[in-house]
């Protein structure tokens, strides 16, 4: 028989499935997907509009979404239940005060 806690967290994976984050062009847009079936809130931030506040969508139980222009490099974050949060993304770059944002390129 399986002990408690690991029931728990084999409930928890399945809720929350695997962290991550994607994002598919459509047009002149860049759709930005986050994973994460336990946040109640998810706030995305990124050069674009000057590091202004956008509210993600939740899309399903797990998935949260945003949609951005996709016409220049742009650096962002996101910030989940009110901590900061950076996915896996496949470019980063430095910020201002020694920490890292994801880095996106249209042309990749």
């Amino acid at each position: 028989m399986m002990p408690l806690l690991a029931r728990l967290l084999t409930i928890a994976f399945l809720i929350t499935g695997c962290a991550g984050h994607s994002f598919s062009r459509e047009g002149g847009r860049v759709h930005l997907r986050l994973r994460d079936g336990l946040a109640r809130e998810v706030l995305f931030f990124s050069s674009l509009e000057g590091f202004g506040l956008q509210r993600a969508q939740k899309t399903d139980e797990t998935t949260w979404e945003v949609t951005v222009p996709n016409s220049r490099e742009f650096t962002y974050f996101y910030i989940v239940d009110g901590k900061v949060h950076l996915p896996d993304c496949r470019y980063r770059e430095k910020d201002d005060f020694g920490a890292y944002n994801c880095l996106y390129k249209p042309d990749t």
